[in-house]
């Protein structure tokens, strides 16, 4: 088994910018989600907050749109990938979201 880290990645509205309602919706979809891995949700991860970037000249361009991470395990990528099936922040449909899946190798 590896492990495998989703990186989140697309314009989500922040919580502290949802209504009550809305909050309660995403997070009752993220606990369906999450319920459904199990034992394959090794980290459920974290928003992203404030961010800032570095370039290797010193300058600080424009950060990109990484909203947050989780960390699964899996037999392979293609197991890893099925895991995101019915992912919450993959609901909208348009294609302005997607989940980027790496594997996590040993050092």
């Amino acid at each position: 088994m590896s492990k495998y880290l989703y990186l989140y990645r697309g314009p989500a509205t922040p919580m502290d910018d949802m209504t009550p309602e809305q909050s309660a919706e995403a997070m009752e979809a993220w606990g369906q989600w999450i319920g459904r891995l199990g034992p394959a949700l090794v980290d459920v991860g974290s928003p992203f907050g404030t961010r800032s970037s570095v370039a290797d000249d010193g300058s600080s361009p424009e950060p990109g749109d990484l909203n947050g991470y989780s960390i699964v395990e899996a037999e392979n990528l293609t197991a890893a990938r099925a895991l995101a099936d019915k992912h919450p922040f993959l609901s909208e449909g348009k294609g302005r979201f997607s989940v980027e899946v790496f594997e996590l190798v040993p050092m």
